[in-house]
Order: C-alpha cells, then structure tokens, then sequence
C-alpha cells in the first residue's frame, strides 16, 4: 500500500471513528445548520419589505426602528453586526428555538455542554421541541432539575446574518432596542468558556446602551424613556430578590448533611422556595409581568441558576463604567472589544 494511501486510509478511519463515538453531536449539528439555514435562506431582504406597498405600516415601523437602533448601536457604541438585521423571517406566530437548561438538584451549579470551537455552555438550542423534550428528560432521569425555554431571539456571533424575526416585533420599544443592542453585544465581544461574563455583559450593555437610543432619539421627557426606565427599575428589584433567594437556596445546600435523606432535601427545598414565592408578592413593582411572575410557574434551580447567569454580575458592570469609565459606555465597549472582541 503506497504512503499516500495509508494516509487516505487513517484519515477516513479517523472521520469515520468520530462520527460512530460523537454521533449525537454530529447530529445536533445537523439539525442546528439545518435549522438556521431554513430560517436565513426564507428570509426576505428588509429593504424589499420597506418598499413593498402591501407590507403593513406597522411592519414598517418596526423594522425602521431596528435600523435606527443597529446604526446607534454601531455608529454611537461601537458595536458590530453591518450584516445583522438586513432580512426578515416570519414566524407566522409559532416559537422556532427552544433552550434547555439543568442544574443539581441540591447545588447551585449548572450543568454544562461541551462545543468544538465555541467551548462550553451552561445551555444548550434547539430547533426542533421534541429534542428539547428528549433532553431535558434525559436530565431529569439523571436527577437535575432540567427545563425548557422559548429563545426570543439569539445570536450567531458573527458567523450568519442574523435576521428579524417576527415575534421580536411584539415588544414594545425600549424592550426590542435592549434585545437588539443585547444580541450585537454577543457578536462583538465574547469571552470562550465564560458564558456568565457574556450573558451578564450582554444583558448590561444591552440595557444601558437602549437607555441611551431612548434618550437619543425621543428625549429625556419621553414617554417612551419613562415607560423603559419603570421596567429596569422593577427589572432591578426583582432581580435582587431572586439573587437573595439564590443565596438562601445556596446556603441551605450548603449545610445539608451528607447522610440526610433525599426526600428531607426536596422538602426543605421546596419549603424555601414556598417561603420566597410567597415573599415576592410583597415586592414594590408596577409592571404586572413582575408581579403575576409565580401566578402558574414554580421555579427550581435552573430559574435561579439563569438569573445568575444572566444578571448575578450587573453590579460590577455598573460599577466599572461608573467608576473608571465616568459613564461613558462607548469607551468601556472600546476596551472590552480590544480585551475580548471577536
């Protein structure tokens, strides 16, 4: 057998064996690409949309609105994302992405998938339901407390055109500026292996940076800037309540003996999280999201372990451009894109 062939030969032994031993994987993938592909390659172009004289004024609106709000997320921020947001894809009502995600039961700490090249992740999409189903009850036959979540949008970080879609047309304004500027943020700076500093940076940035869109371009006086500013705030206290029962739920893990019975476990775990649902309704909110938050929903570790992920490090964020960046987001994305950007 000539050299060339034995390389041929180990190379195809090699793929082959990959894909016997990461079948899973090489099929989630597939169906991911699979996924994304339908959703950019049934995208119409924004502009065929704009000019189209049957499309919906409000349809319009909207997608003008998320210009406005990608030019000053690139041209006052300093964000990246030319290419994102050029195309539209209606989701004729229906979710497309759903997330699954997992933590011990009896541990505040996530379970994580492993991805070449993007590293690892505290949640996993998917595309299609019954392979969330099928793996958030793999999960839960493991013992984790393991859910499901609708993905009201995502990123590519870079790598695809990211299109509208348009269910993120159902939010009101500050909301669709802060998804907008959040997802660029994704694709502009990102840390491998840390997905809370992304997801925290992310959500931070996305909120300071609409804002400052708000106050751009409707005024300090708006109703618009009003209406964004009440959320954040009750988003505020909210947030510091689910943290304050993390850390309850954390230290009452923390002292369980490791003789103790599960079912003692589960009882006090539910206890607390009882005790802390019961807590919230005394909460001073004004959005009625907030308030009727536990009305058909009772949260575990994961709903814990995602406000963490996503809002356990806003202080520090808001610290540093206070602190060391007076204010001045722009510069504190300048520097951050030149530790971290893609």
């Amino acid at each position: 057998m000539s050299r060339v062939k034995i390389v041929l030969y180990t190379i195809s032994l090699l793929v082959v064996s990959f894909l016997v031993i990461k079948h899973e994987l090489v099929y989630y993938g597939y169906v991911q690409a699979k996924g994304q592909l339908k959703i950019i390659i049934n995208a119409k172009p924004v502009q065929e949309i704009m000019e189209d004289p049957l499309s919906p004024d409000s349809l319009k609106t909207k997608l003008k609105l998320i210009e406005d709000v990608k030019r000053f997320a690139i041209e006052e921020l300093g964000l990246k994302g030319e290419k994102n947001y050029t195309t539209y894809y209606d989701q004729q009502g229906k979710d497309l992405m759903w997330v699954v995600s997992a933590c011990k039961p009896f541990e505040l700490e996530a379970y994580k998938w492993g991805f070449p090249v993007l590293g690892s992740f505290s949640y996993k999409g998917f595309f299609r339901y019954d392979m969330a189903e099928k793996e958030r009850d793999k999960l839960r036959k493991k013992g984790y407390d393991a859910n499901i979540r609708t993905a009201g949008g995502w990123s590519t970080l870079g790598i695809l055109k990211d299109p509208v879609l348009s269910n993120m047309l159902d939010r009101n304004v500050g909301s669709l500026a802060d998804l907008i500027i959040h997802e660029l943020t994704h694709g502009t700076i990102f840390l491998k292996d840390s997905l809370e500093f992304n997801e925290n940076l992310a959500t931070f940035i996305g909120n300071e940076g609409a804002r400052l869109f708000l106050l751009d371009k409707y005024g300090y006086s708006s109703s618009e800037l009003e209406s964004f500013n009440l959320r954040i705030n009750d988003r505020k206290i909210f947030t510091a309540y689910v943290l304050e029962g993390a850390d309850r739920l954390d230290s009452l893990y923390y002292v369980f003996p490791s003789d103790m019975p599960h079912e003692s476990k589960l009882e006090l775990k539910h206890k607390t999280i009882e005790e802390f649902m019961a807590g919230s309704r005394n909460l001073p909110l004004h959005n009625k999201v907030y308030k009727d938050f536990f009305n058909d929903f009772t949260p575990d570790n994961t709903f814990f372990m995602s406000y963490l992920r996503y809002r356990g490090g806003q202080a520090v964020f808001e610290d540093t451009l206070r602190n060391e960046y007076n204010g001045n987001l722009a510069a504190y994305i300048g520097d951050l894109k030149t530790k971290f950007g893609r």
